[in-house]
């Protein structure tokens, strides 16, 4: 019987380690347990080094998760994996409903959006399903999720209009933002003085309408602007 393996990432340790083992306790499941995101990204880079087995579903705190609040240098951890673990489905584990949370989750490929006080042969359904493709939601988080959805169509349309009046310089720029560059890396890179790289700045903020960096850098994200590799 090939057994699924899942990781469960929880800031609050004993929920992750009783909830594993509750899983772990399933003949077809095996689970993991961490605390923090740095953790999950450490643990899953040495699963891309092949240095640990793969993974086939991530259960993430909802709250603790980096995608939920976007804007940080370093890529979202949901972006992260969808990213650089393809066949890994990632399912928010929520202390509350909150439906422009879940969209958000499901717009940065999460597969499920589940209560903490589920009972474990929900979870268990969820996990399955999610290996099948299908995307869970609670039933009475449905109708606000598809509206924060078509809202965010909305305003995607008007942050893509924003970043299409940026120049070619101003968006590579702003892609090197994306990547979590510095002025000074900024400038060895496009070989511009440091001055020219914070005039190009100031340029995006002024035509982005926003008032620092990290609000650049989530905007261009949610209008889907690659970083430079």
């Amino acid at each position: 019987m090939d057994r699924i393996r899942v990781l469960v990432v929880d800031e609050h340790r004993i929920f992750a380690e009783s909830l594993a083992t509750a899983l772990s306790a399933e003949a077809d499941v095996e689970a993991v347990a961490l605390g923090s995101v740095p953790a999950a990204r450490q643990l899953l880079t040495r699963v891309r080094a092949g240095a640990h087995p793969p993974f086939d579903v991530l259960l993430l705190d909802a709250e603790l998760d980096d995608a939920v609040e976007p804007g940080a240098e370093q890529p979202a951890l949901l972006t992260w994996v969808a990213e650089g673990f393809p066949t890994l489905r990632t399912v928010m584990l929520a202390a509350s409903d909150e439906p422009a949370a879940a969209a958000r989750a499901l717009a940065a490929d999460a597969r499920g959006w589940v209560a903490k006080d589920s009972s474990l042969a929900r979870l268990l359904r969820v996990i399955r399903g999610v290996l099948r493709d299908e995307t869970h939601l609670p039933p009475a988080l449905l109708t606000g999720v598809l509206r924060e959805l078509q809202a965010d169509r909305r305003h995607r349309g008007e942050r893509e209009r924003l970043v299409e009046s940026l120049t070619p310089r101003e968006l590579e720029v702003l892609r090197c933002m994306l990547a979590g560059l510095g002025r000074k890396a900024v400038a060895e890179r496009l070989y511009l003085s440091p001055h020219t790289v914070r005039t190009h700045m100031q340029n995006v903020l002024g035509k982005l309408g926003v008032h620092s960096t990290l609000a650049a850098v989530a905007l261009a994200r949610r209008a889907g602007i690659p970083p430079v590799d």
